[in-house]
């Protein structure tokens, strides 16, 4: 199958592309390396250097006529959305308008669109929060992965190209960028391989949901030989606060390193943990890796990149 995989470069999207080329698929990339790195980049894939609000990368996608997109290329940064949501709303939003309207004219036969598990619903009311859980983003981030959930269902709906929205929870693994927003894992490993104090904002009690990244790769082989529609939560339904994070990376690590608490990070929210049973049910997918075992893959990892 020939799918065209946007932000094939990044952290999440380069690990896709590796699986959909071991599983023997055609695989074209599209990256502006804004964010991603060439280092991730898989030889066997072709990549395109263009941004996906370019209309070269419609007028790519018309001639090469892939049979699916999966669409991992976007603005994550949830503070850089809130001080200019006129370029979140630029990339996430138009950005996959323009590529749904590239798909439409394509005929691409299926989408498979990465949004939020944390950002689309707010501030939770349960927990772990369902697929049917009130959707209420308090950031533009949150605001504009909604809004493409939304736009892929009105292409389902008047042109039948069938959508899947997979809300990820808190992704970590190797890859993570360490001076990304949303890498606590990876600034953590980091700071810790070197015995650098790490500061935790707040108490520390502020929770998410950390998924592997080789089971959210799993996630997406197993939603493109899907027929299924929807949104898809991908976590693992468990809660671990950030004083616990830190304790398991130290005890991965085997680091020295100081555990301090900064000022709290205005905005952030208290609480976020998905109900991943739709997955299992529909997708038959769920997560393998312990979180334990994925930190230390994860530090590993970092640990190799230092040598």
């Amino acid at each position: 199958m020939k799918v065209v995989v946007t932000g094939g470069a990044g952290f999440i999207g380069s690990h896709v592309v590796d699986a959909f080329v071991a599983a023997g698929h055609d695989v074209l990339i599209v990256d502006d390396l804004s964010t991603g790195k060439r280092e991730n980049l898989n030889p066997k894939a072709r990549f395109h250097q263009l941004d996906v609000i370019d209309a070269k990368t419609v007028e790519l996608i018309r001639d090469e006529r892939p049979a699916a997109l999966c669409h991992h290329a976007a603005q994550m940064d949830v503070r850089r959305s809130v001080a200019d949501p006129l370029f979140d709303a630029r990339v996430n939003v138009l950005g996959t308008i323009n590529l749904l309207e590239a798909a439409r004219k394509a005929n691409v036969r299926r989408v498979l669109f990465v949004s939020s598990g944390g950002a689309v619903y707010g501030e939770q009311e349960r927990f772990p929060a369902p697929e049917t859980h009130p959707t209420n983003p308090v950031s533009p981030y949150g605001v504009s992965k909604r809004a493409g959930e939304l736009y892929a269902f009105f292409y389902h709906a008047e042109y039948h190209i069938p959508f899947v929205a997979l809300r990820y929870a808190n992704v970590y693994g190797p890859r993570q960028d360490p001076h990304g927003e949303a890498g606590v894992v990876a600034i953590f490993s980091q700071k810790m391989l070197a015995n650098e104090p790490v500061t935790v904002n707040g108490d520390g009690k502020q929770t998410r949901d950390y998924v592997y990244v080789g089971d959210v790769v799993r996630a997406n082989l197993l939603a493109l030989d899907s027929t299924a529609t929807g949104p898809f939560n991908i976590g693992t339904g468990v809660e671990t606060d950030v004083n616990q994070l830190a304790e398991l990376l130290l005890a991965a690590s085997g680091s020295k390193s100081e555990v301090r608490h900064g000022p709290t990070k205005q905005g952030e929210q208290r609480r976020s943990v998905v109900d991943a049973r739709r997955a299992t049910e529909t997708l038959g997918w769920r997560p393998e890796t312990s979180l334990e075992d994925g930190l230390r893959r994860t530090v590993e990892w970092f640990r190799t990149k230092r040598a």
